[in-house]
């Protein structure tokens, strides 16, 4: 769950100058649109920085990881865990142990096949690989075993949640024998996924072809991906517009020159939430009252309408309104109302500019000025700091007062302990967390997915988590994307950019 990455700068000519430099190079590769049959260009600002999924598929990232990588299931358009990898699993009585049984017959882009030695591989190296930001998803594995085709993941607990968490995000499978060498891997990708990386130019560009050997391979309808870095964001729509790309996320601030331009402008939903991240052990937020009057001076509204054109909503929870794990019953708890946020403070024994602090950012942005406005507004001064090593305080706890935004996770609980939990890696007041949080999570592990009061049992765990002191959520941001109108459209997966079934006309 990393920050949502900002788009890197540039111009639209140096793009293009970009592409017909290398456009001799990819051609020898084969991969581009010269060698025949539909053509993906994407232009994405989250250009996979690792391209190894246990250190790189744990932020936005993993969309674009998940066009080389298969995982052992995937999410559905209701956001259900169905088959990828494995073609089926099941539960042992007791529930805390659950066998994957995988499809017979794949194999790796390296020709390594696809069994449960390699599952296995995979969890193990994801709990221990030293750069891995995925073990703390996967606490509740104690270990997996592998015969076969099948894996069987031992659990420490009781946990229905396991089909829903390895999937796409937290469990994107890589060749064991690639693995060996993790630096090489995290350049050169070997994945059993829909495409087989031909060139990657680190940071830049990278070229896929389509993977006959995918186990859904009859559904994939596009030969080739060129996947590019994007430029500035008010460039985009041009090279959209000129057939640079046909494809690209975008800022909610191009939507209306995109629509204008005659492109599909689409929200694809989403977990996504941004929040003010308190850290309550360190003065002035050691006293309850100074956190709730950061809690009445934000005007979650104002985050929408000024950020995302509309395009985002209001959240006073680690999701947006609607989601299965939302909880209706604390829906506004604490209305904007900066008068109350004054009187707060004033009780706290501080007169308005009394409280200063660092907004410690890993950049500035207009979210960052939006809070500082707001919290101006209410009798607290802050000085946006500005530290390109931001996440390193920022895990390490050694922050007062900060911003983040996540992606969610496909496992809602897995959401709520990075918040809430005594260790969870979003908690800025870590170890601290609310009473009753652990044992209303361990109820929904305890909950099958299916069972009638699942969401009731859940939405009861995002009301005991509510009660954190550490974060207090303002909006969700937008899955924003513009396409041309000869790519048809994308399956509504929660959080995920899937291309199943996506036809490209007119090549």
């Amino acid at each position: 769950m990393s920050p949502r990455k900002k788009r890197r700068g540039g111009a639209l000519a140096l793009a293009l100058a970009l592409t017909a430099v290398l456009g001799g190079t990819l051609t020898a590769c084969g991969a581009d649109a010269a060698s025949g049959g539909p053509t993906l260009r994407w232009a994405s600002s989250y250009f996979p920085t690792h391209w190894d999924p246990v250190v790189g598929g744990s932020g936005a990232q993993f969309r674009e990881l998940a066009l080389v990588y298969s995982s052992l299931t995937r999410t559905d358009e209701s956001g259900k865990a169905v088959p990828d990898l494995a073609k089926s699993w099941d539960y042992n009585t007791a529930g805390d142990e659950v066998t994957f049984h995988l499809r017979e017959g794949l194999k790796f882009s390296d020709g390594t096949p696809v069994d449960g030695a390699a599952v296995k591989a995979a969890v193990e190296r994801a709990k221990q690989q030293k750069n891995s930001a995925l073990f703390g998803d996967l606490t509740s594995i104690e270990s997996v075993t592998a015969k076969g085709l099948d894996v069987v993941v031992h659990l420490t607990q009781v946990d229905y949640q396991i089909p829903q968490l390895l999937g796409e995000r937290v469990l994107q499978v890589a060749s064991p024998k690639a693995a060996q060498n993790p630096a090489n891997l995290d350049q050169n990708p070997v994945g059993a996924g829909p495409f087989t990386v031909t060139q990657v130019i680190p940071g830049t560009k990278a070229v896929l072809k389509k993977n006959p050997d995918y186990w859904d391979a009859k559904d994939i309808h596009i030969d080739n991906v060129e996947l590019t870095s994007a430029p500035d964001p008010a460039t985009v729509v041009s090279g959209l517009q000129t057939g640079v790309y046909n494809f690209s996320d975008l800022e909610p601030s191009q939507a209306a020159a995109a629509k204008q331009a005659g492109l599909d402008v689409f929200v694809q939903p989403g977990f996504n939430a941004s929040n003010i991240s308190i850290n309550v052990h360190r003065a002035p937020f050691n006293d309850p009252r100074v956190v709730d009057a950061v809690r009445y001076a934000v005007n979650r509204q104002e985050f929408v309408d000024k950020l995302t054109f509309g395009y985002g909503e209001a959240t006073d929870q680690p999701f947006p309104p609607g989601y299965v794990a939302y909880d209706p019953q604390s829906k506004n708890r604490y209305p904007y109302d900066p008068a109350k946020a004054r009187q707060l403070l004033a009780e706290a024994g501080h007169r308005p500019g009394d409280v200063k602090l660092d907004l410690v950012v890993k950049e500035g942005n207009a979210e960052a000025e939006l809070v500082q406005s707001q919290l101006a507004a209410a009798g607290i001064t802050t000085n946006i700091k500005v530290d390109k090593n931001w996440a390193t305080p920022f895990f390490a706890k050694d922050l007062t007062l900060s911003l983040y935004s996540t992606t969610g996770r496909d496992s809602a609980v897995q959401t709520l302990t990075a918040h809430f939990g005594p260790d969870g890696p979003l908690n800025l007041s870590s170890p601290d967390e609310p009473a009753g949080f652990e044992a209303a999570v361990a109820k929904v592990r305890q909950t099958p997915l299916d069972a009638p009061d699942y969401q009731q049992v859940l939405q009861a765990a995002t009301r005991a988590g509510l009660d954190s002191k550490a974060l207090v959520f303002t909006y969700s941001t937008p899955n924003l994307f513009a396409k041309s109108k000869q790519i048809s459209a994308l399956p509504k997966n929660p959080a995920h950019v899937d291309w199943t079934g996506v036809t490209i006309s007119g090549q």
